[in-house]
């Protein structure tokens, strides 16, 4: 466990510093083999921005020529950026896992300004997506990505990236060098076996055993260039990365590391870890880079992690004002605002509505890697998604899933995207009773497929014995039919809560119209702020009713 010192940011100059948290913000847990139920390592991802639509990107493994460059596309924007020379073979992709069960995420810190060079030659989505096309193992994908980025440039903000692979879990930092300067700053450790950790947004990695090249890897320059611009003094064993290259903030702390704060928290309680770091109290520890949970975790463990408004804690979304009558633990942008000249903030947890895609990336070495490997994947918020799995060895994507079946920009009932946004902001309306009708069918889904998994993978794995082709095949079909289905029933979904809570009505099971009115605390605020305009009065002469 990473050595925690205090922090040493008051509230009052927190409150200072606080600042309008980045739109595109995600969360990802990893998971090592030896913290999981059984044996499979495993990482996740929230890909959360206000403009991105959720599909289930797919590359075929190929072969290319002598010479032959390969476009490098800013994975944002679809900016082009340039070329990079192409290697002689490349590796199928489902989504952010290859055919070795290489499974690669993110989220963005940002760190110093003065560190980005928008013009190198290759930025964070397209790092991702290349080097799951160029490596075998997660260590192998460390290295590609730092060589891409060091000859190239990195031409993004700061990246934390998650990547595993069945046998060891990796937590990778960068950031480039300025403009103009080509390279990247890095660090990158392996998760310890047995552990779990996440990052959500705020680089993590303090203090590097600099010895230990088995764990920890860094570029050569990464504490003589902070050293040339002034950034820190002292002895190499006491330079930390996160502290140096993306310093915190009470926005940081509050709206990234208490993402990580929950996780650490709901995995392991027996830590007690308080909120006084994530509410800025001045003396209180950083969590640490990584903890042991107090029990193993299955696939539906880490699906939950991801599901989270910080309920139970004081930052509990459904119970905080904004909440209003229904308990909707969302809030809408902007996440900070001011009342008289003072600055206020809303919470940022995992669970959001401005999800585009989200994955639990589940990898095993028990299992021939085409049927070993399954990225569990859903669309749209990750509270009320529903996780799809999508193997590793399927030949295409499930049409409702599938590039080019929508866009961002025109509604579509052939969507997963759209018919999961339909069910989601219909159910923004009426959340604490509509969510309960929603979470049914999402657990009866996922409920499914995950009590099939073991008859599916024994069948896939007698035809892959026989022929791959065939396992591959028979996968293909299964992660299809599934995904129909499910967008099948999610529509159905929609239709049944429309008739269900029709005009702020709510039909019993007979089909009648009840009205269950709103919470009491609702009722009390109502009571107390119309200053006696709501006020049922009599009037003179008034009779007393009887009934």
């Amino acid at each position: 466990m990473q050595h925690v010192k205090p922090i040493t940011l008051t509230l009052a100059t927190a409150l200072i510093l606080l600042f309008a948290p980045r739109a595109e913000a995600c969360t990802s847990i990893l998971v090592t083999k030896g913290a999981s139920t059984d044996g499979s390592s495993m990482i996740t991802y929230a890909a959360d921005a206000h403009t991105l639509y959720g599909e289930l990107y797919i590359t075929r493994a190929a072969d290319h020529l002598p010479g032959e460059m390969r476009d490098i596309h800013e994975w944002d924007t679809g900016r082009y950026v340039g070329k990079i020379p192409q290697i002689a073979h490349t590796f199928s992709v489902v989504g952010n896992m290859n055919e070795h069960q290489v499974s690669i995420s993110e989220t963005t810190f940002g760190g110093r300004e003065e560190l980005v060079n928008p013009a190198a030659g290759i930025d964070y989505g397209s790092l991702i997506y290349v080097a799951l096309e160029r490596s075998k193992t997660a260590r192998e994908a460390v290295t590609v990505m730092t060589t891409l980025a060091q000859t190239h440039g990195f031409a993004s903000e700061g990246e934390t990236f998650s990547i595993a692979d069945p046998s060891e879990v990796w937590l990778l930092e960068m950031v480039g060098k300025g403009k103009d300067v080509k390279g990247a700053l890095w660090v990158a450790r392996r998760v310890p076996d047995g552990y779990i950790t996440a990052h959500a947004n705020q680089a993590r990695i303090r203090q590097l055993p600099l010895n230990d090249k088995r764990n920890t890897l860094y570029s050569k320059d990464v504490i003589s260039f902070a050293r040339e611009k002034g950034w820190f003094k002292g002895k190499d064993s006491e330079f930390s990365f996160a502290d140096t290259y993306a310093p915190l903030d009470y926005g940081a702390v509050r709206h990234c590391e208490a993402r990580v704060w929950q996780v650490f928290r709901r995995v392991a309680p027996s830590l007690k870890l308080r909120a006084d770091y994530v509410l800025g109290k001045p003396g209180a520890e950083h969590l640490p880079l990584w903890v042991k949970p107090d029990k193993r975790l299955a696939v539906r463990d880490v699906m939950e992690l991801m599901r989270d408004h910080f309920e139970g804690t004081e930052l509990d979304m459904t119970k905080q004002p904004g909440a209003g009558p229904y308990l909707l633990p969302y809030r809408w942008r902007p996440m900070v605002w001011k009342v008289d000249d003072k600055q206020y903030l809303f919470e940022r947890a995992a669970s959001t509505q401005q999800t585009g895609f989200s994955f639990v990336a589940q990898m095993r070495s028990s299992l021939p890697a085409p049927i070993g490997g399954v990225l569990w994947f859903g669309v749209d918020d990750t509270y009320s998604t529903v996780y799809v799995p999508m193997y590793c060895g399927i030949a295409s994507a499930p049409e409702p899933y599938a590039v080019g079946t929508a866009d961002f920009h025109h509604f579509s009932w052939s969507s997963a995207f759209w018919v999961f946004n339909f069910v989601a902001n219909y159910a923004y309306l009426r959340y604490k009773d509509m969510i309960v009708d929603v979470q049914k069918v999402q657990r009866e889904l996922e409920g499914g497929f995950l009590a099939n998994q073991a008859a599916v993978e024994r069948m896939a794995v007698d035809l892959h014995r026989r022929s791959p082709f065939l396992a591959q095949e028979y996968l293909t079909k299964y992660s299809h039919d599934q995904a129909v289905e499910t967008v099948r029933r999610w529509r159905k979904l929609g239709e049944n809560l429309l008739v269900k809570f029709l005009d702020g009505n709510v039909r019993d099971a007979l089909g009648k119209p009840t009205h269950p009115g709103y919470t009491e605390d609702f009722y009390r605020d109502i009571a107390k702020d119309c200053g006696g305009l709501c006020e049922m009065k009599k009037l003179p002469g008034e009779p007393e009713k009887t009934h």
